[in-house]
């Protein structure tokens, strides 16, 4: 691609912040369409990063600026044209995309159902939780199509040699795999290589000619702290594309950086990326 990925020192940079647009879960965004006004410093600049994800990197938005955001937006998320219909259903394939979500430990992982919910109205989803995630998750709340993995699985599924391997399964069935939330120590599993659970042996396993996304949901001690960087900087290096984390009040009662991506803006991404790279011919998605 023409543009390099974007260094974690700019994603980190306090004159740069990840701009939630509010996109929903129904449509994404697309690459193609900018802000309808001329000031190149309230432009959005979407960079591609190899192999992966896009990321949208705004300057906090003035006042002025949030009329034009919102007839953007109506431009963006109106009703497409036949044409766009034809050239959207070219672009999607002959199925679905397959995405494989999974959760991690945090306190996030209550959004979990949310996320999935957002997914299935575009994808084909199968979702992966920790032991500990296991604690947030309502499983009632998750869509009755998306099959539900857990640790368990990984052993019931197998008896004898020739038997299928859940992890290798899952790994080859995707397209796209999506952690969110990705806590603290599963960040530092992945970066150390450990794989002692069924998330962290499909990533052990995963192909890194298709895209990984992860939403990290931590304290903000816990973000600033120097281990992160250097576990940011080795999952960076693998190809892995990070969803920055976003400052609100956290569920310790802090304030500060560390809560992870609101669904619908996970969602937007991984669905821009894909749909973006299929219309490229860069890796057909689905």
């Amino acid at each position: 691609m023409s543009t390099s990925r974007l260094p974690l020192s700019i994603l980190k940079s306090p004159s740069h912040s990840l701009y939630s647009l509010g996109l929903g879960c129904s449509k994404p965004a697309t690459v193609s369409r900018r802000l309808p006004h001329s000031d190149a410093a309230t432009s959005i600049v979407v960079s591609p990063l190899p192999r992966h994800s896009w990321i949208a990197v705004l300057p906090p938005p003035a006042a002025a600026d949030l009329i034009h955001l919102i007839s953007w937006l109506i431009m963006a998320y109106s009703e497409p044209t036949s044409t766009d219909r034809e050239a959207m259903q070219v672009n999607t394939g002959l199925r679905k995309p397959r995405i494989l979500l999974a959760a991690s430990g945090s306190v996030a992982a209550i959004k979990f159902g949310n996320l999935c919910h957002c997914f299935s109205e575009w994808a084909e989803v199968r979702a992966v939780a920790t032991k500990s995630s296991l604690h947030f998750i309502d499983r009632a709340a998750l869509p009755k199509d998306v099959i539900f993995y857990t640790d368990e699985d990984e052993w019931a599924t197998w008896n004898k040699i020739g038997d299928s391997v859940l992890h290798i399964e899952l790994r080859r069935w995707a397209d796209i795999m999506v952690i969110a939330p990705l806590s603290a120590n599963t960040l530092g599993k992945i970066a150390g290589g450990l794989c002692d659970n069924l998330l962290t042996c499909i990533v052990r396993a995963w192909d890194y000619n298709k895209p990984l996304f992860v939403a990290p949901a931590m304290n903000t001690f816990m973000w600033n702290n120097p281990f992160t960087e250097r576990h940011l900087m080795s999952i960076d290096e693998l190809g892995i594309s990070l969803i920055p984390p976003v400052s609100k009040r956290l569920a310790c009662g802090d304030y500060g950086n560390g809560a992870m991506a609101e669904p619908s803006l996970i969602y937007s991404t991984v669905r821009l990326f894909a749909e973006s790279r299929n219309q490229s011919g860069d890796g057909k998605v689905g």
